[in-house]
């Protein structure tokens, strides 16, 4: 584990992959609503703050923020 990542969760690179072509795949200019967001973390079952932090990879803007997750 990095330092970067003392909240590590295991996903493989494959799963990590598909969890960053479905932020892509719902973009709009190049940001996700809070909702979006939760709903990939759902999706594939991983913490939100997972989901945060691969945003944050992306260059990836969370807006319509509702619970301060991301």
């Amino acid at each position: 584990m990095s330092a970067n990542n003392d909240l590590a969760v295991s996903t493989s690179p494959a799963e990590t992959d598909e969890i960053k072509q479905a932020m892509l795949d719902a973009l709009e200019d190049n940001r996700l609503t809070c909702s979006q967001a939760r709903a990939i973390a759902e999706q594939f079952s991983v913490p939100y703050h997972l989901v945060g932090r691969l945003a944050n990879e992306l260059k990836i803007k969370i807006r319509h923020c509702e619970l301060g997750c991301f």
